[in-house]
């Protein structure tokens, strides 16, 4: 069964960082398409980041420059790195493999001004 737990989320203040994981069991995450979702109170999901099996990375354009995905293939996991963090990235942040439309469980992220 494949499962993703996600992990890392807290309260910081403005301008401040955190690190989320994803860990993947059941599965190797390496060989799929992965991403990173947010949903805001009152809003819908949306995508905030996209790494593919290959590498390739993608950002949604309010965080570009601030945030970063990336692999650890010997944790199995898939990280977003988030840097001069903001009040209006206040959300919960999923994890998802694209391919099979798996998600995690969700970690909350707030961001005091």
């Amino acid at each position: 069964q494949v499962q993703l737990v996600e992990s890392g989320g807290g309260l910081v203040q403005a301008g401040g960082s955190l690190r989320l994981s994803c860990r993947a069991s059941g599965t190797i995450a390496s060989i799929y398409h992965m991403a990173w979702y947010r949903q805001a109170p009152g809003k819908q999901r949306e995508l905030v980041a996209s790494i593919t099996s290959g590498g390739g990375t993608g950002y949604k354009d309010s965080v570009k420059g601030r945030f970063t995905i990336s692999r650890d293939n010997a944790k199995n996991t898939v990280d977003l790195q988030m840097n001069s963090l903001k009040p209006e990235d206040t959300a919960v942040y999923y994890c998802r493999i694209v391919d099979v439309g798996t998600w995690g469980q969700g970690t909350q992220v707030t961001v005091s001004s």
